[in-house]
């Protein structure tokens, strides 16, 4: 479980191809507080810490993982988007993250606003799977590459979000462009919320 709050950029440092799978080595600055078998949000794909050595660590993301994310699309020396699992103990700043990307999405537009940013992205609209509820709603959550963010101008194959410069300099967004492809989680709260809504009389 996962709050969508980012801890920081890592870098790639190297991708390697195993049949349908693909073994990504990272270096982040908390490679000392890692440990195999730990979850770890890769631009909102969670994901599990398969080896270390003093300062990288490998994970890998099967074919599943590879159709339905942008994982499969990172080079080396691309900055992914990290997040340890949430700390039960805590205030919850973002909202409730699983790390199971939903689809992708790709960047229409990006705006500079007086110092902040609008992204404009767009996603394939499915009819049924948008009644149980995988779309964006007004000032709704969804989660972006991992991030938490406030959903702007939701229309029903689109949406915006507005970025801070806090996390457009330490998350990957200062790397998005028109033409990126980006992870879209949506919020798991109004997933169950239509499903049951499905169930009424």
């Amino acid at each position: 479980m996962f709050s969508g709050i980012v801890e920081e950029a890592a870098t790639v440092l190297n991708r390697v191809a195993d049949q349908g799978n693909l073994h990504l080595t990272l270096k982040c600055s908390f490679i000392n507080e890692l440990k195999i078998d730990q979850s770890i949000s890769h631009n909102g794909v969670c994901l599990t810490v398969v080896s270390m050595t003093e300062d990288s660590y490998t994970v890998t993301a099967i074919k599943e993982t590879l159709d339905k994310t942008n994982l499969g699309l990172l080079k080396i020396g691309d900055k992914v988007n990290l997040e340890r699992s949430m700390m039960m103990n805590g205030r919850l700043d973002g909202h409730i993250v699983q790390g199971h990307v939903d689809q992708t999405a790709v960047c229409t537009k990006v705006e500079e606003n007086e110092g902040s940013w609008y992204f404009s992205f767009e996603y394939e609209f499915n009819k049924e799977m948008a009644r149980q509820g995988y779309m964006t709603v007004e000032k709704g959550s969804v989660c972006v590459n991992g991030v938490s963010l406030t959903v702007v101008n939701s229309k029903d194959n689109s949406f915006q979000v507005a970025i801070i410069p806090y996390t457009y300099e330490f998350t990957n967004f200062h790397q998005i462009k028109e033409g990126s492809v980006v992870n879209l989680e949506f919020d798991i709260i109004g997933k169950y919320l239509s499903k049951l809504n499905r169930y009424q009389d």
